[in-house]
């Protein structure tokens, strides 16, 4: 029988069920909800294990000798990939920039936090060509130093080295970043179906910046920054300037920021493009087994650097590329320039005229000079009234300039860390920094139990006090660890004032909250999430079970001093499910929105579904609304909720601007109103399986359970001296 079906070609196995070209279960039903987004870095993926603790690691590693072996790795240049000017400093710096350099501000998302260049899409992006070289050169230390140093600070790190090694005086390095496993899928990076497609998607108008889709920030799929030719390949840099101004913008980065990183980038280095950039071979995660994870095979490179393809870009911008100095400053400036075409067909300027003393020399053969070239966007520096005026104060002032970059090279390579409690080793600078969020810390040493019993006696309703807690710590995102209730920022601008944040009821709440932590000697961020977990305890009781909800003092509460509201503005909630509130309709479902929005806090959906069906009982509707309140016992930590959801003497009924009605389905008569975000977890099958799991008479202890568990995790997301 098994000799049958092989001679007729039959596969023992799905035919592409474990490849890309095999369809997904979903892809039959491509607008069902798909709950994939939270189910990312499953800890069934981590060989390292439940107890694998990152920062018990780092107190073993020798942070110098890591150091060291860095730094001799700088000009230790292997015939498999030559070094250029026999200095891998350029390369290492373009690993850790292209890796810190994918973080966008509007979700936190991307960044060299979790080592994530390692993965699809990133490790084959047309931006990253010959980074897989850089990582596959760091493999001897990352091997020596094992589980004491992750990939995510070991990228960071080595470009940092290379800086140092090259005559930069860095600002500092802050080790913490933890490992993935996998490739994060939650993040869009755009709709493009094609590498490099031109831009003209991205934006409403493309010669409006501005009009990016949000929350992009690169101009084109594949690309970190812009397009190094220019907008959609075409050379003009007063229109590059403006894709530069509001990428850089998108990433957190002021006009100076921007100046700095870019002279200071593209003073050590080269692009690469002298070649046929047609001859490469696939990307790493289209490459055959042969190539062990490599890609971009350049037949034509015969062992020299300077053959090199990557941009398709080719030559260096200073005349000393492997020495941290004001050279690309002196060369911008100091020349006129003029488009022309690299070996590999790529627009890039080169200067009308210049001296051979000048000219960098070639890659591979000391002998050998070449034109140096700039990019579109360096042009730009020359060209934009404000990049030029920063560009001539920074050339006043080298000392300025070379403190102006160090800080910015350090921002943008922590940026995704969040907050610097969580930063490690003896190189952490011990100066705060605004877009570090920084809180100070708070005390521990008031009587929580009378606090607690003040705010009991204070007549705020049990809505409010769950709904300003949860409303204070439902800023968190996980993706770069900002927001939550530590800082107690709900009673600053601009969050105060967020449509979300329902201000004035928050005020109200605020007046009554404050004095009490005044008189306990306690912080107003941890009453804020005392008063929340009061709240909670007193709807368990009503529905029968006495519950204490964890709590650990010790929030501190930031001032106006310590917040960059213009940064916290992307915090600001656009929906809120858990709330049953939409600010207004969006192109995305209110569904989405929610699993984005629980994505981001770093919650299961097992936790989500908890979550929802416990506040809907409490009563914590944004307004006061009564959508999806299913109950007659509001404020109970009941089941009802789910009970009610799956009960087939309702019927489910669509009533006009995205609400339904919920009616008896032998009278008809109207019980309950509901949302999108409501009936979700009855007609999604995954949802409701969890759903059904709470409906059920015996799991009514579990559901309170759960939901102090899940709401605690909420509440101390933003913990990391607990952790």
């Amino acid at each position: 029988m098994d000799e049958k079906l092989n001679s007729a070609g039959k596969c023992p196995v799905m035919h592409g069920g474990n490849t890309h070209t095999g369809e997904s279960v979903m892809d039959w039903w491509p607008n069902a909800l798909n709950l994939d987004v939270l189910h990312q870095h499953d800890t069934k993926t981590d060989p390292l294990g439940r107890t694998f603790n990152y920062r018990e690691e780092l107190k073993k590693l020798d942070v110098q000798a890591l150091k060291s072996d860095l730094t001799a790795l700088m000009t230790d240049s292997q015939d498999w990939w030559p070094a250029d000017w026999g200095h891998y400093g350029g390369l290492m710096i373009r690993m850790a920039w292209h890796a810190a350099g994918s973080y966008r501000l509007a979700d936190g998302r991307g960044g060299g936090g979790t080592g994530n260049q390692r993965f699809a899409p990133l490790n084959s992006w047309p931006d990253n060509v010959s980074l897989d070289k850089a990582r596959r050169l760091l493999w001897p230390i990352k091997k020596k130093y094992g589980n004491k140093v992750s990939w995510g600070d070991l990228i960071i790190l080595a470009g940092t080295i290379a800086y140092e090694s090259m005559g930069l005086r860095t600002f500092g390095f802050g080790f913490g970043r933890e490992e993935i496993w996998h490739p994060e899928k939650d993040t869009y990076w755009g709709a493009e179906k094609e590498w490099l497609a031109p831009s003209d998607g991205r934006y409403e108008n493309l010669e409006d910046p501005s009009t990016m889709e949000n929350p992009l920030a690169a101009v084109q799929m594949g690309l970190i920054y812009v397009n190094p030719e220019g907008v959609n390949g075409k050379p003009d840099p007063t229109k590059t300037a403006a894709q530069v101004r509001e990428t850089f913008a998108r990433m957190a980065m002021n006009d100076e920021e921007t100046v700095a990183l870019t002279a200071g980038g593209h003073t050590v280095g080269k692009t690469h493009g002298n070649g046929d950039a047609k001859a490469l071979g696939p990307d790493p995660e289209s490459a055959g087994p042969e190539m062990q994870g490599l890609g971009w095979a350049n037949p034509n490179q015969h062992g020299l650097a300077a053959n090199a393809v990557t941009s398709g870009l080719e030559g260096a911008w200073t005349s000393e590329p492997t020495r941290f100095d004001m050279g690309f400053f002196d060369m911008l400036f100091g020349h006129e320039w003029e488009l022309r075409k690299s070996p590999a067909g790529a627009w890039q300027w080169e200067p009308v005229s210049i001296a051979e003393a000048d000219m960098p020399r070639d890659a591979s053969d000391p002998s050998k000079r070449h034109n140096p070239m700039m990019t579109d966007a360096d042009m730009a520096m020359k060209i934009d009234p404000v990049y030029n005026a920063i560009c001539q104060k920074f050339m006043a002032d080298p000392d300025y300039f070379k403190d102006t970059f160090a800080r910015a090279w350090f921002k943008l390579t922590h940026r995704d860390m969040g907050p610097k409690a969580r930063y490690f080793g003896p190189d952490v600078p011990g100066e705060d920094l605004i877009w570090q969020d920084p809180v100070p810390a708070g005390s521990t040493s008031y009587d929580v139990a009378a606090v607690k019993a003040k705010i009991a006696a204070s007549g705020l309703s049990l809505a409010d006090m769950v709904s300003t807690a949860w409303d204070s710590a439902r800023t968190y995102r996980g993706s770069d660890m900002r927001g939550g209730a530590n800082g107690a920022r709900i009673r600053l601008a601009p969050q105060k004032d967020w449509e979300g944040n329902e201000p004035e009821r928050l005020a109200k709440v605020l007046a009554v909250l404050e004095p009490i932590a005044a008189q306990a000697g306690a912080s107003v961020a941890d009453v804020i999430v005392i008063a929340g977990n009061l709240g909670v305890e007193m709807a368990a009781k009503a529905a029968g079970f006495e519950v204490k909800v964890p709590f650990a003092p010790g929030r501190g509460d930031a001032t106006d001093a310590m917040t960059d509201g213009e940064s916290f503005s992307v915090l600001e909630p656009l929906a809120d499910g858990y709330r049953n509130w939409l600010k207004k309709d969006y192109v995305v479902s209110p569904e989405e929105l929610m699993l984005d929005r629980t994505q981001l806090m770093g919650l299961t959906a097992p936790e989500m579904v908890v979550l929802v069906g416990g506040m809907r009982a409490m009563g914590t509707n944004h307004g006061g609304t009564k959508h999806g309140v299913f109950t007659d016992r509001e404020g109970a930590l009941t089941t009802d909720f789910f009970v009610n959801l799956t009960d087939m003497a309702n019927t489910w009924n669509p009533a006009g601007e995205g609400l339904y009605e919920v009616r008896d389905r032998k009278s008809g008569a109207t019980k309950w109103t509901a949302t999108r975000m409501d009936l979700i977890f009855g007609s999604n099958s995954v949802l409701r399986a969890y759903a059904e799991l709470y409906a059920q008479d015996d799991n009514r202890e579990k559901f309170v359970t759960d939901f102090v568990a899940a709401w605690t995790k909420v509440m101390n997301a933003d913990r990391f001296d607990l952790n």
